[in-house]
């Protein structure tokens, strides 16, 4: 994929995004309407884009290749915790914030951006990598993802069986015991998750539509963590794999995906459990703004 290629990938993305702040300004988006969109999301469309991801693939590939795969998932985001413990302190900022920048180094946008990047980069034989690579983000988002955005305080252990949660899990299982139910149930699936793409993105630029820009793109602290999370961890999984023996496609998709912008899971968990939805979506326009130019740079080392 060349670097033309995609900045017209990361345009669509933007343009999603611009669609939702328009509908906000219009008065179809926001308030009560984006928080119970988010539910859709989490509860009914992600569940089935998740599940549906791990179906509709044209073959499941051996157990060797998805361990392998779940071991640069293992490097991935232990590089990722680590990344957590330290960035909060070096940037400060409320405990709302630091919650924040502790999500967006766990957390990117694997799956939204991820997805088409990856297949458009390696071919349709990487995207199932990408797929399993995000079943721990899943397990992970959905648990772990709303301790790091406001604490243990509002954690509540039924979020350990959520249907995101569970449908990850399940997902998981299939891909191990390489089940394949009737082709029709993926559709089926498939057809439902698609709409988790384009409703997150409108629900962030819903979001967005409140915030000002000229703050947003002046601010020290964004900028430091878009250089982190965009180019700062890519760069530093990519000899750490080396060095592990990880190689080929399985640690250039590793590599790929680290590179993505925060996860825009992040401003639906913000709404749904009390964090800093206004910072979330702030660091979301960032980071997806920036990697037009970051993805490209990146691809050159590989």
């Amino acid at each position: 994929m060349s670097f033309l290629d995609t900045f017209s990938e990361m345009l669509v993305i933007l343009f999603a995004l611009g669609a939702g702040c328009l509908a906000n300004r219009l008065g179809y988006l926001g308030g009560e309407v984006d928080a119970r969109l988010s539910k859709l999301a989490l509860n009914i469309t992600m569940p089935a884009m998740i599940v549906g991801a791990v179906l509709t693939g044209d073959e499941l590939p051996e157990a060797s290749v998805i361990l392998s795969v779940l071991g640069v998932g293992v490097v991935f985001y232990g590089l990722e915790f680590l990344f957590a413990l330290a960035v909060p302190r070096l940037l400060g900022g409320t405990p709302g914030q630091m919650g924040v920048w502790r999500y967006t180094m766990v957390f990117n946008n694997i799956a939204f951006i991820g997805y088409p990047v990856v297949m458009g980069l390696f071919g349709q034989e990487a995207l199932f990598y990408a797929v399993i690579l995000a079943i721990p983000f899943n397990l992970l988002n959905y648990t772990v993802g709303p301790l790091l955005l406001v604490g243990a305080k509002r954690f509540q252990w039924k979020q350990l069986l959520s249907p995101c949660v569970l449908s990850a899990a399940l997902g998981l299982v299939l891909a191990f015991a390489r089940i394949r139910p009737p082709a029709l149930i993926g559709d089926m699936l498939s057809l439902v998750g698609d709409v988790s793409v384009p409703l997150c993105l409108m629900l962030v630029g819903s979001l967005l539509a409140g915030l000002s820009v000229k703050d947003v793109l002046v601010s020290p602290r964004m900028w430091i963590l878009t250089a982190i999370r965009l180019l700062a961890l890519p760069m530093a999984l990519y000899p750490l794999l080396k060095a592990l023996n990880f190689g080929g496609l399985v640690m250039q998709v590793g590599v790929i995906q680290m590179a993505m912008p925060a996860a825009m899971n992040g401003a639906l968990l913000c709404m749904e459990y009390g964090g800093d939805t206004e910072c979330m979506a702030q660091v979301t326009f960032v980071t997806t703004l920036a990697s037009v130019v970051t993805i490209p740079l990146v691809m050159l080392i590989l």
